[in-house]
């Protein structure tokens, strides 16, 4: 069950993100009973989630509505406006072919599409650290942190992902910067503390080859102010920014994900998978809820195999990872038209899919490149 913070338990969103390598050396930290686990070997935790409730009952579900659904056929007036738009949507077809074609025959199916969506949620937690700056230290002489599974935050909707991080509540420690010890600078890696470098007009010569007389950058000394450190000979410490100390603390970093499976059904058309995978659809049947189950007795028995299929692999995948908060299974109905033609004596196909009748052809006859006709 959920544990709810107290106002000294409340979950910080961070927008800062700590330069530097997230693992801070171990034996600056102290131990947190509730993490020891970021101490073996690691600096970042997996948490597995809680278990889930007992699953709802299946549904007896009626699918004759399937068997009598009909999707508006495409006629030979349609199937060559599709045509003619798509052929105006291209700067290299002429429009003139899509208007003379002699449409002969339109061989007609209706593909099924199935979809399952898992939204899930996941937690890890790391160390990170952050410049010290005075302000009140959360740590773990104020409690006990929660464990990672407990921490409550705000779900975004469903199906949109997202990736929040959070600070851990009593997971704070002070510790000297491990980068400057404390000092606040680091030697200037350009000049290595000695505030000046060789001159880059003579190279330390003194004086510039073939000129007469000394250097004028560096006065004929052969050194020149350090431009990186501007001749202090250290910079401010780039992991405390100047502070001398860190704020380590563990960090909850929470993934919201949408796992997708999709199978579209067997045609015997030669249309490009991948463009009826893209294809606007007429939505049939939709279920949602925290967890589906499979459509076993779908009229069509690849369907079915591939309800199967699709809860099955996201179970097996997120099952020991993650926590699903929702499922939303579909299937939608795509019509797809082979549209054979005859053109100046060839004979010839192009192809109407999805409810929006898209064109997709292999072999257009009037093709320009450049201006120029392609013979």
């Amino acid at each position: 069950m959920d544990r709810d913070l107290s106002e000294e338990d409340s979950v910080v969103d961070l927008s800062f993100e700590a330069e530097g390598p997230l693992a801070p050396p171990v034996e600056l930290l102290e131990r947190l009973p509730s993490y020891d686990c970021l101490f073996q070997g690691g600096g970042q935790q997996i948490f597995f989630p809680p278990l889930e409730a007992p699953r709802r009952p299946p549904e007896q579900r009626c699918w004759s509505s399937f068997l009598e659904h009909r999707i508006p056929v495409v006629t030979e007036e349609v199937a060559r406006e599709a045509l003619l738009s798509f052929v105006h949507s291209k700067c290299c077809y002429g429009s003139s072919a899509a208007s003379d074609i002699v449409i002969q025959e339109l061989r007609q199916q209706i593909l099924c599409r199935y979809r399952l969506e898992t939204f899930s949620e996941s937690r890890i937690s790391e160390w990170t650290f952050q410049p010290f700056t005075n302000h009140l230290v959360d740590g773990p002489r104020r409690g006990t942190s929660p464990r990672l599974w407990d921490i409550k935050v705000q779900v975004p909707p469903m199906f949109q992902e997202e990736t929040r991080k959070f600070q851990v509540p009593h997971s704070s420690l002070v510790k000297e910067c491990h980068r400057c010890h404390g000092r606040g600078h680091c030697k200037c890696s350009g000049c290595h503390g000695a505030c000046m470098v060789r001159c880059p007009s003579c190279s330390g010569a003194k004086r510039r080859a073939k000129q007469p007389g000394r250097c004028q950058m560096c006065s004929g000394s052969g050194r020149h102010r350090c431009s990186t450190c501007s001749g202090r000979g250290h910079k401010t410490c780039a992991t405390c920014k100047g502070e001398k100390k860190l704020l380590h603390f563990i960090q909850l970093v929470i993934m919201w994900k949408n796992s997708l499976f999709e199978f579209v059904s067997e045609h015997q058309l030669n249309c490009p998978g991948e463009l009826l995978a893209k294809a606007k659809g007429e939505n049939f049947f939709k279920d949602e809820n925290t967890m589906v189950y499979p459509l076993v007795d779908f009229p069509l028995r690849e369907i079915s195999l591939a309800s199967q299929r699709g809860i099955a692999q996201h179970s097996a995948t997120l099952a020991s990872r993650a926590r699903v908060l929702q499922q939303r299974q579909t299937v939608e109905l795509i019509p797809l038209t082979e549209v054979h033609y005859w053109y100046q004596g060839k004979t010839n196909v192009y192809y109407v899919y999805g409810t929006d009748h898209r064109v997709y052809v292999a072999d257009y006859p009037e093709r320009y490149c450049c201006g120029c006709t392609i013979v």
